[in-house]
Formats: C-alpha cells, structure tokens, sequence
C-alpha cells in the first residue's frame, strides 16, 4: 500500500481528510499512482496531470524520502520506501 498525502485544495475537491492508501499495480512508478489515485477520486483527472499529454501540471511537485521526484520521468518506479509505505508520496 501507497501513502499518498495531498494538498489542502486537492483534498477538498476530493473530498478527503488526511492522506491516502492506495494499492498500485507493480511496477508502482508515477503514471501507476496518479492513475489509481484518479481511478479512485474522479475529481482528480487533470488536476495533477494534462489530459492530453498526461504530463505533471507546472503548479505542482512530487517529494519522496526527502527528495524532489518532479522531474523523474512518470515511468521511472517509486523508491522502495515509498512502494512499501514506510514513506509517503507528496504532492505539493
């Protein structure tokens, strides 16, 4: 299980308190997260990426075990800290 912890704005459109748990299809990468987090919040889709070229709106950055994931391409996998849920994934 993930731990994916959202910002205020995003929570709300979500409607959600506190940060998620979701079960991503391994290889867990990027792409794999955003779409099971979209799949599960509808409200979601195109808020953290482009519909259309599915890349990472500007606005917002990815951080994992103290580093800044924003420009890892969206198939590279996720630290092994984060796939096991010792770490969170933020969204900021």
């Amino acid at each position: 299980m993930i731990r994916v912890v959202l910002p205020a704005h995003l929570r709300a459109l979500a409607r959600l308190e506190g940060e998620v748990t979701l079960e991503v299809p391994q290889p867990a990468t990027q792409r794999s997260l955003i779409s099971a987090l979209e799949a599960l919040f509808p409200a979601l889709r195109g808020t953290i990426r482009d519909h259309a070229s599915q890349k990472r709106r500007p606005f917002l950055r990815f951080y994992a075990c103290g580093e800044d994931l924003s420009h890892e391409t969206l198939d590279a996998p996720l630290p092994d800290a984060v796939v096991s849920g010792q770490e969170p994934f933020l969204i900021i």
